[in-house]
C-alpha cells in the first residue's frame, strides 16, 4: 500500500504539473528534476512560508543571499575538502551503489515498525487506561528491541568514528543485510566517497579549481562580520539563507527525496558560549511546531538523535516525517558550537568575533543551526496531501489537501458555458481578483470536470459564473475541502479569498 501511495505521488506530480525529470525528452538525467507550473508556486509558496516565519516573525533574524561560488579554502577550512564523506559500499551481483550507514539505519528501522506494532495493539486493548512510556519501559519485546537498535548504533558509530571501514562491512554481514533489488549480500569493502562537485575557473582568476556549494551555512559564516557590523546586531541573533547546494550522491533516489541538486533553507543563530544547549532546545521544539502547524498528524513526525555527531557538532537531531518509505528527515537543528567561525579564523588570519559590550569581552559566538530541505518539505506536503476519496455511489475523486495558503492557485474562475457573454463577466471578475491573488481562468469542459481538476491541483476555492451572475452579480463559490456551494456577490469574493487563504492564520499558529 505504501509503496503504491509513493507511486501515486510521483504519478500526479507529473500529471498535474509539479515536477518533471529534467531534460525528459533526452531520456532524462539521473536525480535531477524541474518544477512545473504548479509546483514552482507550490515551492514558492513553502519558500516564503519559512522565510516569514523565520525573519518577518523574529526581530533578531535577518537574511543573506550569497554566492554559489566561494573561495575554495571556504571549503577546506570548513572540513568538507578532507571530510565531506559517505561511507559507500556495493553489491556485486546487482552492480548497485549504497551507503552502508543507511542500509543499517534501514535494518534497524524494522525494531522500530516491531515497537511501535505492539504500541499500537496495546492502545486498543487498554484504551484510555494506556501509559505509553510505562509500556515501552516494560514491555520484554520492546526492550529487547531497543537494546538491539543500540547495540547497532555503537557499532556503526564505532566503524564511523574510527574510520575503520571494515568493521561497517562486518556489521552488515553479521546482519545478514541482502541488496533491495538483487537479494544478495555479496557486498565489496567500504569506501569513502567525496560529495562535493568541483569545476573551474578561468586561470586569471587565480584559483583554478572551485566547488558547487554542499552547503549554504558557509555563506552565511563567512559574512558574519558583515552582517553583525553593518546590522548593529547583538547577540542572540540569527542571519538565514534559502539557495542551492549541490551534492554528488551516492545514492540519489526516492524521487526528490534526495537529489544532486536541491535547494535548502537554513538559519544560523549566534549565541554566547554556554548558552547553546538553551537555544539548542527552543530551536527544536520550535521547529517542529513549525511543521506541525501545517496541519499535519502528529504521528507522523519524530525526534532522531544523530547517532555519529558531525566534527563541527556537540549536539544534533533530525526531523523525521514518515514517508510512504519509512521515517527519513525534513530537518535537521544541530550545535554547532564556535568550529565554523575559528576556522575561518585561523585560515583567513582575521578575527571573526564579537565584543560584549556587557561583558566588556571578545570571543567568537556560538552557533545553533536549523537546516531544511525545501524539496523535502515540499515532497512531505505532497506525500501527506495527496488523497482518493470515496463520494459514494461508486464515484470518487483525487484530491490535494494542501494547506490553503500555499496552494499553487488560491482560486479558479470558471464560466459555465463560453457564450451568452459569461465568459466576458468571468474575465473582469479574474482580471480583478488577479492583483490580489494567484487565479486560474479555464472554460473548457463540463464544469464537473473542471472541479476536478482544480480539487486534484489543489485549488481552495473554485467560483463559478452562470447566468444567474448577469442578472443580480452573485456567483457560486465551491470549496475543495468540504465540496460546500453557495452563492455570494461578486464585491464579497475578494475578502472571502483573503480569509481562506491568507498566509496570515499560518503565521499566527506560530506565535
Amino acid at each position: 500500500m505504501s509503496e503504491e501511495l509513493f507511486k501515486n505521488v510521483i504519478s500526479h506530480a507529473k500529471e498535474y504539473g509539479f515536477v518533471f525529470q529534467s531534460s525528459e525528452v533526452y531520456d532524462g538525467l539521473a536525480a535531477v528534476y524541474d518544477y512545473g507550473q504548479n509546483g514552482v508556486e507550490l515551492k514558492k509558496n513553502l519558500r516564503e512560508y519559512w522565510w516569514k516565519s523565520m525573519v518577518q516573525l523574529h526581530e533578531n533574524i535577518v537574511g543573506v543571499d550569497a554566492a554559489i561560488f566561494m573561495h575554495p579554502k571556504v571549503w577546506k577550512a570548513s572540513g568538507h575538502v578532507d571530510g565531506f564523506n559517505d561511507p559507500m559500499i556495493d553489491n556485486k551481483d546487482s552492480k548497485k551503489r549504497y551507503r552502508a550507514d543507511v542500509l543499517i539505519e534501514e535494518y534497524q528501522e524494522k525494531y522500530r515498525v516491531k515497537n511501535q506494532k505492539e504500541i499500537t495493539k496495546a492502545k486498543k486493548r487498554f484504551g484510555d487506561a494506556f501509559d505509553e512510556a510505562q509500556f515501552v519501559a516494560t514491555n520484554p519485546n520492546i526492550k529487547r528491541n531497543n537494546a538491539k537498535i543500540e547495540e547497532i548504533d555503537a557499532r556503526l558509530k564505532e566503524g564511523l568514528e574510527s574510520g575503520e571501514l571494515h568493521k561497517i562491512k562486518e556489521l552488515i554481514e553479521e546482519l545478514g543485510i541482502a541488496c533491495p533489488v538483487s537479494g544478495s549480500k555479496n557486498w565489496t569493502e567500504v569506501r569513502q566517497f567525496n560529495l562535493m562537485y568541483s569545476t573551474q575557473m578561468s586561470a586569471t582568476d587565480g584559483e583554478s579549481q572551485i566547488y558547487l556549494r554542499p552547503e549554504t551555512a558557509q555563506g552565511i559564516f563567512v559574512n558574519y562580520l558583515n552582517v553583525q557590523k553593518t546590522g548593529r546586531m547583538r547577540l542572540p541573533f540569527g542571519i538565514a539563507q534559502t539557495g542551492k547546494a549541490f551534492r554528488n550522491e551516492i545514492v540519489a533516489r526516492q524521487f526528490i527525496m534526495r537529489m544532486k541538486e536541491f535547494e535548502q533553507m537554513e538559519m544560523q543563530f549566534f549565541v554566547q558560549p554556554g548558552e547553546e544547549m538553551k537555544w539548542y532546545a527552543y530551536w527544536k521544539e520550535h521547529r517542529l511546531k513549525w511543521h506541525k502547524n501545517l496541519g499535519i498528524d502528529d504521528s507522523k513526525y519524530r525526534y532522531h538523535d544523530h547517532v555519529k555527531l558531525a566534527h563541527y557538532a556537540n549536539a544534533a537531531v533530525d526531523i523525521e516525517y514518515e514517508f510512504p518509505f519509512g521515517f527519513k528527515e525534513v530537518e535537521g537543528i544541530h550545535s554547532r558550537t564556535d568550529f565554523d567561525l575559528k576556522q575561518h579564523e585561523e585560515y583567513t588570519g582575521k578575527k571573526l568575533r564579537y565584543f560584549d559590550n556587557e561583558r566588556n569581552e571578545s570571543y567568537v559566538p556560538y552557533v545553533v543551526e536549523t537546516s531544511i530541505g525545501l524539496d523535502r518539505m515540499f515532497l512531505v506536503l505532497l506525500t501527506n496531501s495527496l488523497q482518493e476519496e470515496d463520494l459514494g455511489d461508486g464515484k470518487s475523486r483525487t484530491v490535494l489537501r494542501l494547506p490553503a495558503a500555499l496552494a499553487p492557485n488560491q482560486c479558479a474562475i470558471l464560466p459555465v458555458v463560453k457564450k451568452d457573454g459569461l465568459s466576458e463577466v468571468a474575465r473582469e471578475i479574474y482580471n480583478k481578483l488577479r492583483i490580489d491573488f494567484n487565479c486560474f481562468y479555464e472554460e473548457k469542459d463540463a464544469i464537473g470536470k473542471r472541479y476536478r481538476r482544480q480539487d486534484a491541483i489543489g485549488t481552495p476555492i473554485c467560483i463559478t459564473v452562470d447566468h444567474q451572475t448577469k442578472e443580480d452579480n452573485t456567483v457560486t463559490i465551491r470549496f475543495r475541502d468540504s465540496m460546500e456551494q453557495k452563492r455570494v456577490a461578486i464585491d464579497e469574493l475578494e475578502g472571502i479569498i483573503s480569509k481562506e487563504v491568507s498566509m496570515k492564520a499560518l503565521l499566527k499558529g506560530l506565535l
